[in-house]
C-alpha cells in the first residue's frame, strides 16, 4: 500500500508506488493511460535525453507547458538528474516567459507550439534573443510549427519523442534537499519573485495531503484542473500520485469539457475556484449534479459569488475553504469537510501537517495575537520554501528568523484548531485607525440589483484616507453613484463609507495560475487620479 513507507526526496516518490502497483494508472489523458510503471519509465528516458541535452544537477528546465503527460514526465526527469523544473504559465506572452526564463537561468525551454490556438513559437519570436542567452536547447512537445523563432537559430531544437527514444538513465542525483521546483510568485505590482522548494518538502506534503485528505481510499480519482505551473493545480496531482491513484489531465478549461469529463470519469474529488464551481452548476442541471463527489476544494477569488458554498450545497456538492500559497505551498490548510457550511466556505483551515504551526501578529506592535484578533499571518512547517531563488534580501524579509513565511495575509485564530483567511495585507484598507477588510465593503455594495462584481481600495484625501469602489453593472444597469453611497451609510460606519463609486467595463487584471489577478494598484491610482482634481 502506497503511504507505507515515506519517501524522502521526490524521484523515491513516484519509483515506491511504480515497484508497488506497476501496472495502476498514474495518468489519464484522453484516450491515453500511463501507467506508474509506464510514467517512470518515461521519466528515465526524458532524463536521458535532458542529460545529452546538457542539464546536469542544478541546471533549470522551463516548462512552458498546460496539463499534458510531458509535464509530469519532464517534471520527474529533472528530479531524477537533480535539476530544477521553473513553472510558466501558458497565458504569459513575451515580455513575461523573457523575464522568467531569463532570469531563472534556464538552459532548455519545453513548450507545446498550437496548444488551444496559442503559437508558443510566435511568441518566443517576439523576444529579444539576448533575453534568452542562457538557452541552449528548445523542446517542443507535439506538431513543431511551420517555422521556428530567431532565437532558435543556435539553438539546438529537439522534439520530446525523440527524448523519449533514448535508454534509460542510470545515474539518480535525487536527494531530500536537492532543489527540484520554481514557481513565481503573482507579480501584481513588480516582477514575480521565484519561490524555491527542495525534493523533500515537495515529497512529504504530497503523502501528508494524501493521508489527510483521504486519497487512500480505494475509488480515488482526481481531476487535475487548475495548471501544474501552479502550486495548486501542482501540489493536488503529486498528493493523488502519492497514494497511487489516477489523476486526469485537463488541458481544456472549457466548462462543457469540464462537465463532459467529470460526468465520465466520476471523481471523487475537484479542485477549483469559486468562478468555477458557479459555472459548472449552471451548466450541469438536476437536485445532485456530481454524485462521485465526496468533496471539493475551493479558493475564494470572486467577491461577487460569496454564496457559492450554500448554492453547491443546496445542490449536493460540497465545498471545503483551503489555504497555501506558492511559498507554503498549496493544501497546507483545508477546512474540516464535516464542517458546518459557513464554517466550511472560510478560506483557511486546519493545517495539513501535525507538523506545520501557524501564528497572528499584530502589523504596527508586532505582539502575538490570540483567538480572533485580526492580524497578520505566518505559517511555519515542513511544506515551506527554501527561499527565493537568486534574491537573498527577499528570503530576508519574508522568512523569520525562528523558521515562519510571513505570508503578507490578513487572517484571525478560530479557536478550533485552525485560523481564518480574511485577505491580503496589502488589500487591506487603513481607515480613521482600523484594519477594515475590503470585502466588507464590496459584498454591501455587491447587494445592490444591478451591480455584478465590486473592488474597493483606500485613496488618500486631505481629510485623511478613505474608500473608494469599483463597480461592474450587469448589462442594462446604470450606476446611481449617490444612492449607492447612500446605501453604504444606512449599512456601515462612516469611516467605511466609500467616498466615489465608479463604473468599469471591467477589471485590469494579472493572468495568474488559479485564473486573473485583479490588480488593486493599478486601482488606487485610477482613484488617485479620478479624485485629484478639486
Amino acid at each position: 500500500m502506497p503511504l507505507n513507507h515515506p519517501a524522502t526526496d521526490v524521484w523515491t516518490l513516484l519509483t515506491d508506488v511504480a515497484d508497488e502497483i506497476p501496472g495502476a494508472p498514474a495518468f489519464i489523458h484522453g484516450a491515453r493511460t500511463i501507467s506508474f510503471a509506464e510514467l517512470q519509465d518515461a521519466a528515465e528516458r526524458t532524463a536521458k535525453g535532458l542529460s545529452d541535452l546538457g542539464i546536469g544537477p542544478g541546471d533549470r528546465v522551463a516548462l512552458w507547458l498546460p496539463n499534458v503527460p510531458a509535464y509530469p514526465i519532464l517534471y520527474f526527469a529533472c528530479v531524477r538528474l537533480g535539476a530544477v523544473a521553473v513553472a510558466v504559465n501558458t497565458r504569459y506572452r513575451a515580455v513575461e516567459v523573457a523575464d522568467i526564463v531569463g532570469r531563472s537561468g534556464a538552459k532548455i525551454l519545453a513548450c507545446m507550439p498550437g496548444f488551444r490556438r496559442i503559437d508558443f513559437l510566435s511568441i518566443l519570436a517576439d523576444i529579444d534573443p539576448a533575453a534568452l542567452d542562457k538557452l541552449t536547447a528548445l523542446v517542443t512537445v507535439g506538431e513543431e510549427g511551420t517555422t521556428l523563432p530567431a532565437v532558435s537559430a543556435r539553438l539546438r531544437c529537439v522534439n520530446f519523442d525523440r527524448l523519449l527514444s533514448r535508454p534509460r538513465l542510470a545515474t539518480n542525483n535525487a536527494r531530500p534537499n536537492m532543489p527540484c521546483n520554481v514557481f513565481t510568485t503573482s507579480g501584481t505590482t513588480s516582477a514575480p519573485k521565484f519561490v524555491l522548494h527542495r525534493q523533500g518538502a515537495i515529497a512529504s506534503h504530497a503523502q501528508q495531503v494524501a493521508r489527510v485528505f483521504g486519497f487512500t481510499e480505494p475509488d480515488t480519482l482526481s481531476l487535475s484542473i487548475m495548471p501544474l505551473c501552479g502550486v495548486y493545480g501542482f501540489n493536488q496531482t503529486m498528493a493523488t500520485l502519492a497514494a497511487g491513484k489516477p489523476c486526469v489531465l485537463v488541458a481544456s478549461y472549457e466548462i462543457d469539457e469540464l462537465a463532459r469529463l467529470i460526468a465520465h470519469h466520476r471523481p471523487t474529488t475537484l479542485f477549483g475556484s469559486d468562478d468555477m464551481y458557479a459555472r459548472l452548476l449552471d451548466t450541469v442541471p438536476g437536485d445532485r449534479p456530481f454524485p462521485s463527489v465526496r468533496w471539493a476544494g475551493y479558493a475564494n477569488f470572486n467577491a461577487a459569488l460569496m454564496d457559492i458554498a450554500e448554492v453547491a450545497e443546496a445542490r449536493g456538492l460540497r465545498l471545503c475553504g483551503l489555504y497555501g500559497m506558492s511559498e507554503v505551498q498549496a493544501l497546507y490548510a483545508r477546512q474540516p469537510p464535516d464542517a458546518v457550511v459557513a464554517r466550511r466556505k472560510r478560506g483557511g483551515g486546519v493545517p495539513t501537517s501535525p507538523l506545520a504551526h501557524v501564528r497572528i501578529r499584530d502589523p504596527e506592535s508586532g505582539a502575538l495575537l490570540g483567538v480572533g484578533q485580526v492580524g497578520v499571518l505566518e505559517c511555519a512547517g515542513p511544506s515551506l520554501m527554501v527561499g527565493y531563488y537568486g534574491d537573498a534580501s527577499a528570503t530576508a524579509e519574508t522568512v523569520t528568523p525562528d523558521g515562519y513565511v510571513r505570508t503578507g495575509d490578513l487572517a484571525e485564530l478560530d479557536g478550533e484548531g485552525g485560523f481564518t483567511f480574511l485577505s491580503r495585507m496589502g488589500d487591506v484598507l487603513r481607515l480613521s485607525g482600523f484594519l477594515v477588510n475590503p470585502l466588507e465593503i464590496e459584498s454591501h455594495i455587491q447587494a445592490i440589483p444591478g451591480i455584478a462584481a465590486c473592488q474597493t481600495v483606500a485613496v488618500a484625501r486631505p481629510e485623511g484616507v478613505r474608500a473608494a469602489s469599483f463597480v461592474i453593472l450587469k448589462p442594462g444597469a446604470t450606476l446611481d453613484e449617490s444612492a449607492v453611497i447612500a446605501h453604504c451609510r444606512r449599512g456601515l460606519a462612516n469611516y467605511k463609507v466609500p467616498v466615489r463609486v465608479l463604473a468599469l467595463p471591467e477589471f485590469p487584471v494579472t493572468p495568474s495560475p488559479n485564473g486573473p489577478k485583479i490588480q488593486r494598484a493599478r486601482l488606487r491610482d485610477m482613484a488617485a487620479e479620478k479624485l485629484s482634481g478639486p
